[in-house]
């Protein structure tokens, strides 16, 4: 259970101690929690109860642990590194064991395929100090052969960070990846970048009206995703109790994710059925969005939907009879059960609609892009654009997400014109007034 104190911090600040225990034997877990300036009593009280709900939940499924039992994670990392001299070794018992302490199942599953199917057959059985820069090369090169340069730069990244762990703990003296040369793209080959990804306004906007005509799960799904610019995962976590509709505010507490690897067997507490999982967003951090008045209209008949009794033709008749049914967990739920939509559901689902009204590659992470794009090219600021869709670094969003259209660019063009004009206008009064 987890247990708050409210202290105070050396310059003034108000922070709550959130402590939880790991039972007899093991050290309290804590985490500082900084009261925000202006909030009132109730707020306070409603986010301190989520933080430690969710911290309680972290500590629970070992992914907090102590500074004391992270130093000896090292150690006994850099003490192990001393005895394993190949590739496969460090690999395998070194660099996996870290790396899975920051990383998602999903990523943690594409590193482990792409370390046994292809790196550690190369590379696995020598030594990590006879391995070149031509070896490394080499499997690089026969590697983009059959396969997408998006997939080579993950086998890089793979290779390189390797590594670079192996150099920063003295396994090696020289870190062969100084002198090997970044994936570049095939002649026939061009790499799609996140921008090129999103929709232009009039692309989103027959989306928007082709969607009328799917069920009204899926209008909202869409109008969501393309309001807010939240991921699949997030929108598939999202609960009735995180849309607030008076406010127009969204709350995205939750990712949900899937892996064939996550079985429920009571243990985890994460797991919610067999494969499906909920974490914390991508970054940890929960944030609360604002949504527009055609997709609160959108939520507001998905409701009435959801609770409209089924004998029951006059809906209004039925909420005076309290006949109303009750509204699920889930905003996206299956159908029959109190569990949330599966995460891949929106992927299958896109495809199909795509197919059927010719939107090439549609996927939900488009409108995400899409969302991002349109949020910039319209004014909007690079860390306001961040914040809303879960960024933790705005230079990121700088480098994937802006897409310039012919309407940004006319704009741009027509705003030097006008702030010539305006200096003409002006030298031309201060002249007459002379």
């Amino acid at each position: 259970m987890a247990y708050s104190r409210l202290l105070k911090s050396r310059d003034g600040r108000q922070y709550y101690k959130i402590e939880v225990s790991r039972g007899r034997g093991k050290s309290y877990l804590s985490m500082n929690w900084y009261v925000p300036e202006g909030w009132s009593k109730r707020a306070i009280e409603r986010e301190l109860a989520k933080q430690a709900a969710e911290f309680e939940r972290k500590v629970k499924a070992g992914e907090v642990i102590s500074s004391k039992e992270q130093a000896e994670l090292e150690a006994a990392a850099k003490a192990a590194a001393a005895e394993l001299k190949t590739f496969r070794q460090y690999a395998e018992k070194v660099f996996m064991p870290k790396k899975e302490l920051s990383i998602a199942e999903n990523t943690r599953l594409s590193y482990w395929s792409n370390l046994n199917e292809h790196i550690l057959p190369a590379l696995g059985d020598h030594l990590m100090k006879d391995i070149t820069p031509a070896m490394i090369n080499s499997v690089l090169s026969s590697f983009q052969k059959s396969h997408s340069y998006g997939s080579t730069v993950k086998v890089f990244n793979i290779i390189n960070g390797i590594f670079g762990m192996a150099y920063r703990d003295d396994t090696i003296e020289v870190n062969p990846m100084f002198k090997v040369e970044h994936p570049k793209e095939k002649k026939d080959e061009k790499a799609v970048s996140e921008a090129d990804k999103a929709f232009f306004e009039d692309e989103l906007n027959r989306i928007l009206d082709c969607v009328k005509s799917e069920p009204l799960k899926w209008q909202v799904f869409i109008y969501l995703a393309a309001d807010t610019g939240a991921r699949r995962g997030e929108l598939c976590g999202l609960k009735w109790s995180d849309i607030d509709l008076k406010n127009g505010t969204v709350s995205i507490r939750r990712n949900l994710q899937y892996s064939k690897a996550k079985k429920a067997d009571g243990k985890d507490k994460t797991i919610i059925y067999d494969g499906v999982y909920v974490v914390t967003p991508k970054g940890g951090r929960f944030r609360t969005v604002d949504i527009g008045e055609d997709t609160i209209a959108i939520l507001e008949e998905y409701k009435r939907e959801l609770t409209k009794p089924d004998e029951v033709v006059d809906f209004s008749e039925a909420v005076k009879n309290g006949a109303e049914k009750k509204l699920p967990q889930w905003l996206f739920s299956i159908e029959g059960a109190d569990l949330p939509m599966h995460p891949t559901s929106p992927t299958h689902f896109f495809r199909k609609f795509g197919e059927r009204y010719n939107v090439a590659g549609f996927h939900p992470h488009m409108l995400r892009h899409t969302s991002a794009s349109l949020s910039l090219t319209n004014g909007a600021d690079y860390k306001s654009t961040a914040d809303r869709l879960g960024h933790k670094d705005a230079s990121i969003l700088m480098k994937v997400y802006a897409h310039a259209n012919d309407a940004s660019i006319r704009a741009a063009g027509q705003a030097a014109r006008e702030a010539l004009k305006r200096n003409r206008e002006e030298a031309k009064k201060e002249k007459q007034n002379a």
